[in-house]
């Protein structure tokens, strides 16, 4: 389908804003590390006839204007949050459905802390709110995991693209996904992905979960390579509201992998006015 013509707002050219669908609820997806908003393409289509679906690239990552990007604005996920925020009131949003992939889950968390009223779910793929392991949390990185990732995507970004994209895609049944997902990260400034993972792996907003008060789900898959189950449980222990569910799928891009189950949670989410 094609997208509807937007007005001509320098905030939706830099992030590359789409538009799509012919309902009049609003459902915002928001891309992970390294990807773009084409990463939504497996499951966008079942949304179209109900919702208006809006589709954007962060200030760095696919058809964005890379020429805005700021290392010190990125450098913490509040950055990214001001892209999320900055395209809510460019269009002036109301009764957002957020759904975000991975590090995208904290931002929206972010964004909707700064403007609850705004939002009206939130829905998580993948979440975490710290990845460090820290004394009784797990978060499934040690510090020296982390530095190595650093360093692997300092050294050879597209070496650790290679290395790393079949292993948390998790569908070996499906190559032409895992190549889908190691096109999406060669399109990446190495430069930028490193900030981008430095930013996501430093991150800890734990503390924050308790002060969420827009109601949420989270999508955890049975084998995620880069957030362990516990993290879904400590989310859901921790944020008012939050409802979790383990999917039969694996890895960490259900939305690709296992677009079915994912669509189906999301919209039992989404149309359930008893939950969380």
């Amino acid at each position: 389908m094609e997208s509807k013509s937007i007005a001509v707002h320098p905030i939706l050219i830099r992030n590359n804003v789409k538009i799509l669908g012919e309902g009049s609820q609003v459902i915002v997806f928001a891309h992970g590390f390294g990807c773009a908003q084409t990463t939504w393409k497996y499951i966008i289509d079942a949304f179209l006839e109900d919702y208006k679906v809006i589709l954007f690239d962060y200030v760095g990552s696919g058809q964005s204007d890379i020429s805005q990007y700021d290392y010190h604005k990125y450098a913490t996920l509040d950055g990214y949050a001001c892209d999320v925020i900055d395209i809510i009131e460019a269009l002036d949003l109301k009764d957002i459905i957020f759904v975000g992939h991975s590090v995208s889950s904290m931002i929206g968390m972010i964004a909707a802390l700064q403007k609850p009223a705004v939002f009206k779910k939130l829905i998580f793929i993948g979440p975490s709110p710290k990845y460090l392991n820290d004394h009784d949390y797990i978060g499934g990185f040690e510090a020296g995991d982390i530095e190595a990732i650093f360093n692997l995507i300092s050294k050879d970004y597209l070496g650790w693209a290679k290395s790393i994209s079949p292993a948390v895609m998790a569908c070996p049944d499906q190559p032409e996904l895992t190549n889908f997902l190691l096109e999406c990260f060669e399109e990446t400034s190495p430069d930028i992905a490193l900030a981008f993972a430095m930013a996501t792996f430093k991150s800890d907003y734990r503390e924050k979960l308790k002060d969420l008060s827009v109601p949420s789900l989270t999508l955890s898959t049975k084998n995620d390579p880069m957030v362990p189950l516990n993290v879904g449980e400590y989310i859901k222990e921790y944020a008012p509201d939050n409802f979790l569910v383990v999917m039969e799928a694996t890895g960490h891009y259900p939305h690709i992998c296992a677009p079915e189950e994912t669509l189906r949670e999301i919209k039992k989410f989404i149309s359930n006015t008893s939950n969380p």
